[in-house]
């Protein structure tokens, strides 16, 4: 880059400067270096004096005031630019801020699982559990604070001890304060996804035993039955509304088609829901018998039974049968058999959930407008066209599409009604509205279409506006001459006739007096323009008047004469 080329363009630009352009350029590159310096002292570090740096920044009040009063007793200087910031001289940051650590300042900092990072020696199982318990409640109160709408939060939590018995077994509860920050609010869906960080980061802690209140100790998301009812019933509302916008869309594009256009119909649905959910189960039992399991038994017996022998009581009778006499009579034979067999009968349960809502009617009203077409004769003005409604018929067909398309049920006592309107009149005889066809092909480029006459109106802005603007700042102004009035011209054949006429007459008259025949041409000449100059006057008054100041400002100039 030559910058000797430079320097000599930018000197001859200067020197074909005007003192206004040089005032106005001076002035931009003034009001630039200072904005520019504006911008870069409200963007930098607030460090509000050089010699001064931040120790801490976003403390509370009561970790600022032990802070303070620390440097205090030592002796160190600082200053405080705003609530919750602490600056002391920047030789001495370091030094203070360990001076500070081994204090335990700042003291509201969340405690998370570097409690244990440090193993103290004879610590009990009971220190264990309280250092698990603060661990579990700075981890959660710094997930909180990562929120962006929550400012502070601090988590406390109730575990009580395990039991061998369930039946007195404790769940245990957290509480949660939040602080949120200014303007920010925190509705259901966040308190309750709070809860659910809680619940799950703590073992048997349920979602029911988690609290949140805000600063002013309002409970935040609890469900009560006032907020659950009107939630339920603005769902309701949203669902029933939807369910009604596509049953009218559904009408209107299928009319549409064959009508001439979806502005042709108009639809409106109203659909009676139930919204009371009922459960219910369902057993089938198969009329099929299945055998189950099956038992046989058989039991045998053979023998005989022991002579029974009467008679006369005496020595024989009591003596008993003789050994050796049998009686083939007397044997027994018992046999027995048994089998049992179990039938089931198959069954199959199935628990049916109630849908959210059901339809209990629905009720349409549809209209319809009808076709435009040129009169006959020659009686109506031109471009008029002529309404003729629809004929009975295809009333009746389009109400028959209109109960196929949203599903008409006698058993629902579901209504239908189609009628035919006169929309509006000044439609085209081809039955579309005028540029109807550019509206459709316009409508898919619209939004790119936005854009680009931005661009456009952009564009002619500053080829109008600034581009001129800047044209006539930098331009340089060349003096130009005023422009003076044409000197009265005479022509030299009338000069020469007006001379020779006015001789004759001036030689005729001096002869009449006796004067002697001799003239003086000069004088002549000057008495002809001196005659001239007389008639221009009186005749071109203005111009003799301008051409007369032309020539004093001509000689003003080059005497140097300023007036």
């Amino acid at each position: 880059m030559d910058i000797k080329a430079l320097v000599q363009q930018l000197s001859a630009l200067t020197k074909r400067l005007n003192a206004k352009q040089k005032a106005t350029i001076l002035a931009a590159l003034v009001g630039v270096v200072a904005l520019v310096a504006l911008l870069i002292v409200y963007a930098s570090p607030k460090n509000y004096d050089d010699g001064y740096r931040e120790l801490f920044g976003d403390l509370s009040a009561k970790d600022a005031g032990l802070i303070v009063q620390q440097l205090e007793t030592q002796g160190v200087k600082f200053k405080i630019p705003e609530e919750g910031v602490i600056f002391v001289p920047k030789e001495q940051v370091n030094r203070v801020r360990m001076n500070m650590a081994t204090q335990g300042l700042p003291r509201d900092s969340r405690p998370g699982f570097e409690l244990f990072d440090a193993q103290e020696f004879g610590a009990t199982d009971f220190d264990q559990q309280v250092k698990l318990l603060r661990a579990r409640e700075g981890e959660l109160s710094a997930t909180i604070e990562s929120l962006d709408s929550v400012k502070s939060a601090k988590v406390h939590l109730a575990i009580p001890k395990e039991s061998v018995f369930v039946s007195k077994e404790v769940p245990p509860t957290a509480s949660v304060v939040i602080a949120l920050r200014d303007g920010m609010q925190i509705n259901r869906q966040q308190a309750l996804g709070v809860k659910h960080l809680v619940a799950y980061a703590v073992p048997k802690l349920t979602i029911e035993n988690v609290r949140i209140v805000n600063e002013e100790g309002i409970p935040i998301g609890e469900e009560d039955a006032l907020t659950t009812a009107g939630e339920l019933a603005r769902s309701q509302l949203r669902f029933k509304r939807e369910y009604e916008q596509v049953y009218e869309n559904k009408i209107v594009q299928m009319l549409g088609q064959f009508l001439g256009g979806s502005d042709k119909a108009v639809a409106r649905v109203t659909i009676d829901f139930d919204f009371s959910q009922r459960n219910s189960t369902h057993v089938v039992y198969d009329p099929n018998n299945v055998a189950r399991s099956e038992q046989s038994s058989e039991y045998k017996r053979e023998g005989s039974r022991p002579r029974e022998i009467g008679g006369v009581p005496g020595a024989v009778s009591n003596i008993g049968p003789v050994q050796g006499l049998e009686d083939d009579r007397l044997r027994e034979k018992e046999q027995k058999s048994e089998n049992t067999i179990n039938y089931e009968v198959s069954s199959k349960t199935s628990e049916i959930k109630g849908e959210f809502a059901t339809i209990n009617r629905i009720t349409a009203a549809v209209a319809v407008d009808g076709r435009y077409r040129a009169p006959k004769g020659d009686g109506s003005a031109k471009g008029e066209l002529e309404y003729a409604p629809l004929s009975a018929s295809e009333l009746g067909a389009i109400e028959s599409l209109v109960k196929q398309a949203i599903g008409f049920n006698v058993d629902r006592k579901d209504e239908v009604t189609v009628s035919n309107f006169e929309f509006k009149a000044g439609i085209t005889p081809t039955g579309e509205e005028p540029l109807a066809w550019l509206a459709k092909y316009f409508d898919p480029i619209y939004p790119a279409l936005q854009y680009l006459l931005a661009a456009i109106a952009l564009f002619i802005f500053y080829a109008k506006v600034i581009k001129p603007f800047i044209n006539r700042m930098m331009e340089i102004p060349v003096v130009e001459e005023e422009e003076r009035p044409k000197p009265i011209e005479f022509e030299d054949d009338e000069l020469e006739e007006d001379s020779d006429r006015l001789k004759e007459l001036r030689d005729r008259v001096e002869a009449q007096l006796g004067i002697g025949s001799g003239a003086d041409e000069e004088k002549l000449k000057y008495d002809v323009l001196l005659e001239r100059l007389r008639e221009a006057c009186e005749e071109k008054p203005k111009e003799v008047a301008q051409l007369v100041d032309s020539l004093l400002h001509d000689e003003i100039t080059k005497s140097g004469v300023k007036i």
